[in-house]
């Protein structure tokens, strides 16, 4: 599970961040303020840092400044309500990743998330072909065969399965694929990932009813399963 580390001193936005990234099935530590969250920042092993910049005892700047001074790599995302050109330009400089003003989208914060942590971390292998039970894919061509009967699928539904296939065993919501597979500033509805998901059951598995491989995880979202 990724943890990400919030320094924030407004207790409603600190509140809001911490529930929608625990509904995304991050571990969440928090601080209100510099001198506690720079502490948690060297102390603690976390992938990510969302960090305010107007914060009491110590700015985020200086959190910032003085991590990179140390070594310390982490990514981090400056929040601030200032809206002036070089407080971006500053904390850039200072070492951050990328940069949100308040008030901002939950939606789009949580897609900057999961880019900054896939540039950190390194992409996704990727996948050209794949079987699971009776089923393969090869998804270079887009095509697809199930107990030897071509299956016909649509683009976007080779892309679905593609980044279940990328994360399988995980827990998969369906923000992460609506950010991932068609991006946060479509903004499509998430009954469309529903959608998708009971086309794909009716054409792979051998009971769309009682599914083996794609399936409901609580009311998360979904989970791919190679069985």
């Amino acid at each position: 599970m990724r943890r990400i580390l919030i320094v924030e001193d407004d207790p409603a936005i600190l509140k809001g961040l911490e529930a929608s990234l625990g509904e995304e099935h991050y571990q969440v530590l928090s601080a209100m303020d510099g001198e506690e969250g720079y502490r948690l920042a060297r102390e603690e092993n976390v992938d990510l840092i969302i960090l305010d910049i107007m914060l009491p005892r110590k700015n985020g700047d200086e959190i910032c400044r003085d991590l990179r001074a140390e070594g310390i790599e982490t990514p981090i995302l400056m929040l601030t309500s200032k809206k002036e050109e070089m407080d971006k330009v500053l904390g850039l400089e200072l070492g951050a990743d990328d940069y949100m003003t308040k008030p901002f989208s939950v939606r789009e914060l949580q897609a900057r998330i999961r880019a900054l942590l896939r540039r950190h971390k390194g992409a996704r292998k990727e996948v050209d072909e794949y079987t699971f039970g009776d089923v393969h894919v090869d998804f270079k061509r887009q095509e697809a065969d199930k107990a030897g009967t071509p299956v016909k699928l649509s683009a976007k539904e080779f892309e679905v399965l593609k980044y279940f296939v990328q994360h399988e065993g995980e827990v998969v919501t369906r923000n992460m694929l609506l950010d991932e597979v068609w991006g946060y500033e479509a903004y499509p509805a998430t009954r469309t990932v529903d959608n998708y998901i009971l086309t794909l059951r009716k054409k792979l598995e051998d009971d769309p009813a009682q599914p083996e491989h794609l399936l409901t995880a609580h009311a998360s979202g979904y989970k791919f399963v190679k069985k």
